[in-house]
């Protein structure tokens, strides 16, 4: 027995190598990736940073350039060329598998030229307190966008199209601006982050990012979008934007929104203004993850969906176990230690709540070296591959079913699927400490067990109940399949 159980990858990592080579990558293990069980592709910023090569995407210069013009030192973005791009998506999609391309509407970096504006400062920490008075001063707030030209759209973008802008450390607000409402309270107002920020009250910069939308579809027929930064963009700006955009596709067009917080009542509150039209990653499970990570056999399992996001809303969480701003060296760094990697993708891959992610470090394994607070580092992340595969397979056929969960001790969880027509049960079991027994039912009279992590040796049979004690080692996860 087989059904389609989505998962997504994000199919990159912060410190991939700057060599324009991601996209011809993925053209080669698309039908591979396909095969283990992923069924989508979260691909990264396939636009040009303010960075060239050396731009992850996030600093976005400008949206409508793929890797085809010369801006910024380079033609090619870190990933590739545009055709390469769009063969990418061609090639992911002939192998079975959905495209979510990653979109920045927060703002724009590395301006072409100055202009004269009118500013005043704004307090760091409390962005509606302003500092000081009202004077000129030039800042880099005009892209013109030379290497492309004219072709695609003709807009250029000046210093109206903007609220604020961050120069040497200071924001500024531009006169006559106002920062958005409905963003997230932190710093009081949460609008501005980084670079120009989007004036989403600008009838022309809003005009440009719907012609924007339709462009990119028709330039690749991607199936959905990843959104960045939503926390500090007007919630309401997406539900017109996908609105349009499904309407213009005729398509259901899938979107995740990124809003970095903890907090699930800033969640909870995301969802009711945007009307459940984009799901959310889930990202208070990846602290707790990280929490029972750093803890071992202090934290409690049983509370590790406690204040999530799938817990709360399942059909609109997208479950995650770290990602590219968790890695070691970014600012958000909460790595899940190598340890508790395969429990946390058994809670999110042998459960049917929520979308799960697969972060491509975890499944590939990353290498690199970087610098933080003056130090210099060099990063190994292990692959998890083997398991993860493992997992994806039994997501497929063994996730079916009544399910039933065991959440009853502090240090050794477990949930078992009793399978239906005809397909097999499966159990799952979970310690963070010392080896486990559990008794669990499958709902199997008289079946036999064999655990596929191949952490036990032994089987296990199930009594005329249905019910047995299944086993786990010290501080990992094992998954018992009826034979």
């Amino acid at each position: 027995m087989s059904k389609v159980r989505g998962v997504m990858m994000q199919f990159f990592h912060w410190n991939l190598p700057n060599d324009g080579n991601l996209w011809k990558e993925l053209i080669t293990k698309a039908k591979e990736l396909y095969e283990s069980g992923i069924t989508a592709l979260w691909l990264p910023p396939a636009y040009k940073g303010w960075q060239g090569m050396n731009d992850v995407g996030y600093g976005v210069y400008d949206l409508y350039d793929l890797g085809e013009f010369e801006q910024k030192g380079c033609v090619k973005t870190k990933y590739g060329s545009k055709q390469e791009f769009l063969d990418a998506v061609k090639a992911s999609q002939e192998a079975g598998l959905q495209v979510y391309a990653d979109v920045v509407f927060n703002h724009k970096m590395g301006a072409d030229k100055q202009e004269r504006v009118s500013v005043i400062h704004v307090n760091y920490e409390n962005r509606n307190e302003v500092v000081g008075d009202w004077h000129e001063r030039d800042l880099w707030t005009h892209y013109t966008f030379e290497g492309r030209g004219k072709k695609y759209s003709e807009m250029e973008w000046h210093w109206w199209h903007f609220d604020a802008s961050k120069e040497h450390g200071i924001i500024y607000k531009m006169k006559d601006k106002q920062f958005e409402t409905h963003v997230d309270s932190e710093n009081v107002n949460y609008d501005f982050l980084m670079g120009c920020d989007l004036d989403m009250n600008n009838e022309e910069a809003l005009k440009d990012l719907y012609h924007w939308g339709e462009w990119f579809y028709d330039m690749t027929k991607v199936d959905g979008f990843r959104i960045d930064a939503i926390k500090h963009i007007r919630s309401f700006f997406f539900n017109g934007w996908l609105d349009h955009l499904r309407k213009y596709t005729g398509k259901e067009m899938f979107a995740v929104g990124e809003y970095w917080s903890s907090d699930l009542n800033r969640l909870k509150k995301y969802i009711h203004d945007t009307e459940g039209k984009m799901a959310i990653f889930d990202v208070p499970l990846h602290y707790n993850f990280h929490e029972a990570s750093i803890k071992g056999r202090d934290y409690d399992l049983r509370r590790i969906f406690d204040n999530t996001l799938v817990q709360f809303a399942p059909t609109l969480a997208v479950t995650l176990v770290d990602n590219h701003d968790t890695q070691p060296l970014q600012s958000l760094e909460s790595l899940v230690e190598a340890w508790f990697k395969p429990l946390a993708y058994a809670f999110i891959l042998l459960r049917t709540d929520g979308y799960p992610c697969v972060f491509y470090a975890d499944y590939y394994g990353a290498q690199y070296k970087g610098s933080k607070n003056h130090n210099e580092y060099d990063i190994l992340m292990h692959s998890h591959k083997w398991m993860i595969d493992l997992f994806l397979d039994a997501r497929s056929k063994y996730t079916f079913g009544i399910r039933r969960d065991f959440f009853e001790t502090r240090n050794c969880i477990g949930w078992t699927f009793e399978g239906e027509e005809g397909g097999k049960s499966m159990a799952v079991i979970i310690s963070n400490a010392e080896e486990a027994s559990l008794w669990m039912e499958t709902g199997k009279e008289n079946a036999v067990y064999k655990d596929i992590t191949n952490h036990i040796d032994k089987k296990i049979t199930t009594n005329e109940f249905g019910w047995a004690p299944f086993s786990c080692k010290s501080g990992s996860v094992s998954l018992w399949i009826e034979e």
